[in-house]
């Protein structure tokens, strides 16, 4: 049972690191104040994993079958990965890490990754930064533009504004705990360590604190320096990136809400103009999510090398 702690801790690194994704615009944009939308967030992020979480596990199941130790390490390499990237204030993707320890333990303990679901995973990397940007740039041209009666109301009427982003926020937070549950607990649920109920509320409540505890570093690096957002832009990114890690939790596919609100975030500043994207941050959150699988996999190498060597056994 003390491997859980590995996952506890993931949990922990994915609330701190993603809570940006969730409320970061709504919060530095000054529509909604910090501990309002932290609050909100870790209750729906519980709720989320619990109704729908439990449909990614059997993706990372797919890709590489582990031991309970094992598992332990995938998530402690993740952890350590992403908990490092939330030091630099870096949005980085939580799935990315997970697969990426995944590879590093299954080719550890001599065994192939199973190529399909790799590639259906590793598909979205790619198509989640895009739907974020998509569905953020029709919502954004939508109310913001000319005959928008939407967006004009929301910015006359300002608590108007503040329950839109209260709302976006708490079904950011619902999704995320329904798409990225699998990130936290999966490995566990599969193992056979847990059930999927008590792996949906440790996984939900481990995130949740890591939102409350330590999240306001990468939340400016997303709400405010990539582009800087008002308070209707702020609205739209949420529900974008909402909408976007919703649509693949029902599909049972664990993916970046790092890259959908990144995405989104771009899809704002396509509307607003290029000039508004600050190249700089790009690159960082570029290198960033391509360094993630990579590290996380070397760490979880080693320390199932590691494990051998002491005679732990992680393919036991």
């Amino acid at each position: 049972m003390w491997t859980l702690i590995g996952g506890i801790f993931m949990g922990w690194s994915l609330g701190a690191n993603d809570a940006a994704n969730l409320f970061g615009p709504a919060v530095t944009s000054r529509t909604l104040r910090f501990w309002t939308a932290a609050g909100l967030a870790s209750v729906f992020v519980v709720i989320g994993a619990v109704f729908l979480g439990s449909r990614g596990f059997s993706t990372y199941e797919a890709i590489g079958e582990l031991t309970r130790l094992a598992g332990f390490v995938v998530t402690m390499a993740a952890a350590l990965t992403v908990s490092g990237m939330t030091f630099l204030g870096l949005p980085v993707s939580t799935t990315q890490a997970v697969v990426g320890g995944i590879i590093g333990a299954t080719l550890a303990m001599g065994r192939v990754p199973s190529l399909a679901p790799l590639l259906k995973v590793a598909l979205s990397w790619v198509l989640t930064p895009v739907g974020g940007a998509i569905a953020t740039y029709v919502l954004y041209r939508v109310v913001s533009g000319r005959g928008g009666w939407i967006g004009e109301r929301l910015l006359r009427y300002e608590r108007l504004l503040q329950a839109s982003l209260i709302l976006a926020t708490c079904y950011s937070a619902f999704s995320l705990g329904a798409n990225n549950l699998a990130n936290v607990t999966g490995v566990y649920v599969n193992a056979g360590l847990v059930s999927p109920l008590t792996g949906a509320l440790v996984g939900g409540g481990a995130i949740a604190l890591g939102i409350l505890t330590f999240s306001r570093n990468v939340m400016f690096t997303v709400g405010d320096r990539l582009v800087r957002l008002e308070g209707l832009a702020a609205f739209c990114v949420i529900l974008g990136e909402a909408i976007t890690l919703n649509v693949y939790a029902a599909f049972g596919v664990p993916v970046s809400a790092s890259q959908a609100i990144v995405g989104a975030v771009l899809g704002v500043g396509l509307v607003k103009g290029a000039r508004t994207i600050s190249a700089r941050t790009i690159a960082r959150i570029g290198v960033a999510w391509v360094a993630t699988p990579v590290v996380a996999g070397l760490i979880a190498f080693l320390l199932c090398v590691l494990a051998g060597t002491l005679g732990w056994a992680p393919s036991a």
